[in-house]
Protein backbone atom coordinates (compact mmCIF):
# COMPACT_ATOMS: atom_id res chain seq x y z
CA UNK A 1 0.00 0.00 0.00
CA UNK A 2 1.56 3.24 -1.18
CA UNK A 3 0.72 6.33 1.03
CA UNK A 4 1.86 9.89 0.11
CA UNK A 5 2.93 11.64 3.27
CA UNK A 6 0.97 14.83 2.31
CA UNK A 7 -1.85 15.44 4.60
CA UNK A 8 -5.43 16.07 2.99
CA UNK A 9 -6.81 19.31 3.18
CA UNK A 10 -9.39 17.76 5.76
CA UNK A 11 -6.63 16.61 8.25
CA UNK A 12 -5.69 20.12 8.29
CA UNK A 13 -8.74 21.32 8.94
CA UNK A 14 -9.46 18.48 11.56
CA UNK A 15 -6.49 20.00 13.71
CA UNK A 16 -7.56 23.08 13.65
CA UNK A 17 -11.36 22.23 14.97
CA UNK A 18 -9.62 20.33 17.87
CA UNK A 19 -7.38 23.15 18.24
CA UNK A 20 -10.62 25.39 18.97
CA UNK A 21 -12.75 22.86 20.69
CA UNK A 22 -9.73 22.30 23.41
CA UNK A 23 -9.90 26.28 23.52
CA UNK A 24 -13.78 26.40 23.83
CA UNK A 25 -13.69 23.65 26.87
CA UNK A 26 -11.08 25.62 28.78
CA UNK A 27 -13.00 28.77 28.33
CA UNK A 28 -16.21 27.28 29.55
CA UNK A 29 -14.44 25.60 32.61
CA UNK A 30 -12.57 29.20 33.37
CA UNK A 31 -15.84 31.17 32.94
CA UNK A 32 -18.38 29.12 35.04
CA UNK A 33 -16.02 26.80 37.20
CA UNK A 34 -18.62 27.52 40.31
CA UNK A 35 -21.77 26.08 38.43
CA UNK A 36 -19.89 23.25 36.69
CA UNK A 37 -18.53 22.31 40.12
CA UNK A 38 -21.96 22.05 41.47
CA UNK A 39 -23.07 20.30 38.91
CA UNK A 40 -20.50 17.50 39.05
CA UNK A 41 -20.79 17.38 42.93
CA UNK A 42 -24.86 17.81 42.45
CA UNK A 43 -26.29 15.49 40.00
CA UNK A 44 -25.85 12.45 38.82
CA UNK A 45 -23.92 12.43 35.06
CA UNK A 46 -27.03 9.85 34.46
CA UNK A 47 -29.79 12.59 35.00
CA UNK A 48 -27.96 15.42 32.76
CA UNK A 49 -29.58 15.26 29.55
CA UNK A 50 -27.43 17.52 26.50
CA UNK A 51 -29.08 20.53 27.19
CA UNK A 52 -27.67 20.64 30.64
CA UNK A 53 -24.00 21.66 30.02
CA UNK A 54 -25.86 23.26 26.49
CA UNK A 55 -27.11 25.45 28.71
CA UNK A 56 -23.71 26.72 29.83
CA UNK A 57 -22.39 26.81 26.36
CA UNK A 58 -25.07 29.21 25.68
CA UNK A 59 -23.08 31.77 28.09
CA UNK A 60 -20.24 31.25 26.33
CA UNK A 61 -21.44 31.51 22.96
CA UNK A 62 -20.92 34.88 21.13
CA UNK A 63 -24.23 34.55 18.84
CA UNK A 64 -26.72 36.02 21.14
CA UNK A 65 -29.39 38.75 20.72
CA UNK A 66 -31.32 41.22 22.80
CA UNK A 67 -34.69 39.26 21.18
CA UNK A 68 -33.49 36.06 22.82
CA UNK A 69 -32.46 34.71 19.72
CA UNK A 70 -29.38 32.47 20.11
CA UNK A 71 -27.07 30.75 17.15
CA UNK A 72 -25.30 27.84 18.56
CA UNK A 73 -22.43 27.21 16.16
CA UNK A 74 -21.58 24.26 18.01
CA UNK A 75 -24.65 22.86 18.14
CA UNK A 76 -23.91 20.16 14.72
CA UNK A 77 -24.35 16.60 15.40
CA UNK A 78 -20.84 14.99 16.45
CA UNK A 79 -19.45 18.20 17.68
CA UNK A 80 -21.41 18.83 21.08
CA UNK A 81 -20.97 14.90 21.29
CA UNK A 82 -17.39 14.84 22.49
CA UNK A 83 -17.43 17.85 24.45
CA UNK A 84 -20.48 17.65 26.58
CA UNK A 85 -19.96 14.10 26.98
CA UNK A 86 -15.97 14.56 28.17
CA UNK A 87 -16.53 18.45 29.93
CA UNK A 88 -18.16 17.29 33.08
CA UNK A 89 -15.73 14.63 33.72
CA UNK A 90 -12.58 16.44 33.32
CA UNK A 91 -14.47 19.07 35.70
CA UNK A 92 -15.54 16.78 38.38
CA UNK A 93 -11.54 15.57 38.36
CA UNK A 94 -10.19 18.74 38.58
CA UNK A 95 -11.83 18.94 41.78
CA UNK A 96 -9.91 16.39 42.96
CA UNK A 97 -6.40 16.37 41.31
CA UNK A 98 -3.60 17.68 42.83
CA UNK A 99 -1.95 21.27 41.37
CA UNK A 100 1.23 19.21 40.72
CA UNK A 101 2.39 16.37 38.57
CA UNK A 102 3.23 14.21 41.28
CA UNK A 103 2.08 10.55 42.78
CA UNK A 104 -1.15 10.52 43.94
CA UNK A 105 -2.14 10.16 47.51
CA UNK A 106 -4.45 7.24 48.91
CA UNK A 107 -7.29 9.66 49.27
CA UNK A 108 -7.07 11.53 45.98
CA UNK A 109 -6.33 7.74 44.35
CA UNK A 110 -10.01 6.35 45.95
CA UNK A 111 -11.63 10.27 45.22
CA UNK A 112 -10.59 9.73 41.30
CA UNK A 113 -10.96 5.86 40.52
CA UNK A 114 -14.75 6.71 42.36
CA UNK A 115 -15.38 8.90 39.21
CA UNK A 116 -13.94 6.86 36.66
CA UNK A 117 -15.98 3.95 37.63
CA UNK A 118 -19.87 5.77 37.93
CA UNK A 119 -18.80 8.09 34.92
CA UNK A 120 -17.07 5.70 32.79
CA UNK A 121 -18.76 2.46 33.70
CA UNK A 122 -15.06 0.37 33.97
CA UNK A 123 -13.85 -1.03 37.49
CA UNK A 124 -10.23 0.92 37.42
CA UNK A 125 -7.74 0.04 40.34
CA UNK A 126 -4.52 1.17 41.20
CA UNK A 127 -3.67 -1.98 42.44
CA UNK A 128 -3.93 -5.79 40.98
CA UNK A 129 -2.59 -9.35 42.01
CA UNK A 130 -0.77 -7.25 44.85
CA UNK A 131 1.01 -5.37 42.07
CA UNK A 132 1.02 -1.42 42.12
CA UNK A 133 3.15 0.63 39.54
CA UNK A 134 5.38 3.56 40.73
CA UNK A 135 2.39 5.91 40.05
CA UNK A 136 -0.69 6.65 38.70
CA UNK A 137 -0.45 10.66 37.50
CA UNK A 138 2.02 11.45 35.26
CA UNK A 139 3.77 13.15 31.99
CA UNK A 140 2.85 10.88 29.05
CA UNK A 141 4.86 11.00 25.84
CA UNK A 142 4.27 10.58 22.11
CA UNK A 143 5.69 6.89 20.64
CA UNK A 144 6.21 5.66 17.39
CA UNK A 145 4.97 2.46 16.14
CA UNK A 146 6.16 -1.23 17.06
CA UNK A 147 6.73 -3.97 15.20
CA UNK A 148 4.12 -6.64 15.11
CA UNK A 149 5.37 -9.61 13.40
CA UNK A 150 9.05 -10.02 11.40
CA UNK A 151 8.87 -8.43 8.33
CA UNK A 152 6.17 -5.85 9.30
CA UNK A 153 6.76 -2.44 7.78
CA UNK A 154 5.02 1.11 8.80
CA UNK A 155 2.69 1.58 5.78
CA UNK A 156 1.36 -2.21 7.08
CA UNK A 157 -0.27 0.25 9.87
CA UNK A 158 -2.42 2.49 8.40
CA UNK A 159 -5.41 0.90 6.79
CA UNK A 160 -6.23 4.14 4.21
CA UNK A 161 -4.88 6.94 3.45
CA UNK A 162 -6.43 9.28 6.30
CA UNK A 163 -5.02 7.21 8.44
CA UNK A 164 -1.46 7.55 7.38
CA UNK A 165 -1.72 10.57 7.17
CA UNK A 166 -2.34 11.04 10.90
CA UNK A 167 -0.24 8.31 11.71
CA UNK A 168 2.44 7.63 9.69
CA UNK A 169 4.39 10.50 10.47
CA UNK A 170 5.16 9.62 13.68
CA UNK A 171 7.39 6.78 12.45
CA UNK A 172 8.10 3.20 13.47
CA UNK A 173 10.41 2.01 16.65
CA UNK A 174 13.87 0.26 15.52
CA UNK A 175 13.72 -2.21 18.04
CA UNK A 176 11.18 -4.39 19.51
CA UNK A 177 8.44 -4.08 22.22
CA UNK A 178 9.40 -5.22 25.65
CA UNK A 179 7.83 -8.47 24.67
CA UNK A 180 9.26 -8.53 21.18
CA UNK A 181 6.51 -9.58 18.41
CA UNK A 182 2.96 -8.83 18.52
CA UNK A 183 2.59 -12.03 17.20
CA UNK A 184 5.28 -14.53 15.86
CA UNK A 185 4.11 -14.42 12.27
CA UNK A 186 1.74 -12.18 9.72
CA UNK A 187 0.30 -15.54 8.94
CA UNK A 188 -1.15 -15.94 12.92
CA UNK A 189 -1.62 -11.51 12.96
CA UNK A 190 -4.81 -11.29 14.18
CA UNK A 191 -7.39 -8.46 14.85
CA UNK A 192 -6.70 -8.41 18.48
CA UNK A 193 -3.17 -8.32 17.83
CA UNK A 194 -3.75 -4.99 15.40
CA UNK A 195 -5.70 -3.23 18.50
CA UNK A 196 -2.60 -4.35 20.89
CA UNK A 197 -0.25 -2.25 19.08
CA UNK A 198 -2.68 0.26 18.05
CA UNK A 199 -3.72 1.38 21.26
CA UNK A 200 0.16 0.51 23.39
CA UNK A 201 1.63 2.44 26.05
CA UNK A 202 4.75 1.89 27.67
CA UNK A 203 4.90 2.12 30.92
CA UNK A 204 7.81 2.25 33.73
CA UNK A 205 6.67 -1.22 34.80
CA UNK A 206 10.82 -1.56 36.26
CA UNK A 207 9.96 1.17 39.14
CA UNK A 208 6.96 -1.26 40.16
CA UNK A 209 7.31 -1.72 44.13
CA UNK A 210 8.69 -5.14 44.21
CA UNK A 211 9.99 -5.69 40.25
CA UNK A 212 13.44 -6.46 41.35
CA UNK A 213 12.39 -9.32 43.70
CA UNK A 214 9.45 -10.89 41.44
CA UNK A 215 11.06 -9.98 37.59
CA UNK A 216 9.39 -13.24 36.23
CA UNK A 217 6.14 -12.45 37.91
CA UNK A 218 6.30 -8.78 37.04
CA UNK A 219 7.12 -9.50 33.82
CA UNK A 220 4.54 -11.95 32.77
CA UNK A 221 1.41 -9.41 34.65
CA UNK A 222 2.48 -6.75 32.86
CA UNK A 223 2.23 -8.13 29.67
CA UNK A 224 -0.65 -6.63 26.89
CA UNK A 225 -2.13 -5.86 30.66
CA UNK A 226 -5.09 -3.83 29.89
CA UNK A 227 -5.20 0.24 31.08
CA UNK A 228 -7.23 3.55 31.22
CA UNK A 229 -5.32 6.62 30.68
CA UNK A 230 -7.32 9.94 31.03
CA UNK A 231 -6.48 13.69 29.79
CA UNK A 232 -7.82 15.17 33.37
CA UNK A 233 -7.49 18.41 31.55
CA UNK A 234 -10.44 17.86 28.67
CA UNK A 235 -11.88 13.94 30.07
CA UNK A 236 -10.61 12.01 26.90
CA UNK A 237 -9.94 8.60 27.76
CA UNK A 238 -8.56 5.72 26.31
CA UNK A 239 -8.39 1.94 26.94
CA UNK A 240 -5.09 0.38 26.39
CA UNK A 241 -2.51 -2.15 27.00
CA UNK A 242 0.71 -2.75 27.86
CA UNK A 243 2.71 -3.25 24.97
CA UNK A 244 6.56 -1.99 25.91
CA UNK A 245 8.41 -0.71 29.02
CA UNK A 246 9.81 2.98 29.37
CA UNK A 247 10.42 5.78 29.20
CA UNK A 248 14.04 6.15 30.67
CA UNK A 249 13.83 8.33 33.98
CA UNK A 250 16.24 10.92 32.66
CA UNK A 251 13.63 11.68 29.83
CA UNK A 252 10.92 13.22 32.63
CA UNK A 253 8.60 11.55 31.35
CA UNK A 254 6.77 8.88 33.14
CA UNK A 255 4.88 7.06 30.53
CA UNK A 256 4.11 6.93 26.96
CA UNK A 257 1.38 6.35 24.37
CA UNK A 258 1.02 5.13 20.67
CA UNK A 259 0.24 7.86 17.63
CA UNK A 260 -3.32 7.09 18.10
CA UNK A 261 -3.75 6.95 21.96
CA UNK A 262 -2.27 10.53 21.81
CA UNK A 263 -4.11 11.57 18.97
CA UNK A 264 -7.34 10.24 21.42
CA UNK A 265 -6.16 12.25 24.44
CA UNK A 266 -5.75 15.29 22.50
CA UNK A 267 -1.92 15.24 22.75
CA UNK A 268 -0.97 14.57 19.22
CA UNK A 269 0.13 17.76 18.61
CA UNK A 270 2.32 20.70 19.60
CA UNK A 271 4.84 19.05 22.59
CA UNK A 272 3.39 15.10 22.34
CA UNK A 273 3.50 15.25 25.70
CA UNK A 274 0.94 16.14 28.66
CA UNK A 275 -0.48 14.87 32.18
CA UNK A 276 -2.50 11.78 32.31
CA UNK A 277 -4.38 9.28 34.82
CA UNK A 278 -3.88 6.19 34.19
CA UNK A 279 -4.82 3.03 36.20
CA UNK A 280 -5.34 -0.69 35.70
CA UNK A 281 -8.40 -2.14 34.22
CA UNK A 282 -9.51 -5.60 36.10
CA UNK A 283 -11.30 -7.04 32.91
CA UNK A 284 -10.30 -10.95 33.24
CA UNK A 285 -12.79 -12.25 30.98
CA UNK A 286 -11.97 -9.27 28.25
CA UNK A 287 -14.94 -7.68 27.74
CA UNK A 288 -13.85 -4.31 27.45
CA UNK A 289 -12.39 -2.98 23.60
CA UNK A 290 -9.54 -1.21 23.31
CA UNK A 291 -9.89 2.31 21.93
CA UNK A 292 -11.37 5.81 22.70
CA UNK A 293 -14.12 5.29 25.63
CA UNK A 294 -16.59 8.37 26.62
CA UNK A 295 -18.49 9.09 29.54
CA UNK A 296 -21.56 5.95 29.23
CA UNK A 297 -24.13 7.33 31.45
CA UNK A 298 -25.15 10.92 29.93
CA UNK A 299 -28.54 11.57 28.53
Amino acid sequence: MNFTSTKPHFENLRKKWIIRHRNIQQNLWDKHKESLTWLGKNLSPKKLVLGSLGGLMLLNSPYQSLSGGVHLAQSKPGILEGFDQNVLLASQLKEVMPEDVRPLDKKEEIDILNILSRDLGIKASAELAGIRLNRNYGLIGGEQHLYRYPGDNLQAHADNSADWAKYGGSGIAPGLGAWGYFTPSKEAFSEKDKQRERYYLAIQTFLAPGFAENVGRYRDFFKFRKMIVINPRTGQAVVAVIGDAGPAEFTGKHLGGSPEVMDVLGLAGGPRKGPVLYFFIDDPKDTIPLGPIKVNNLG
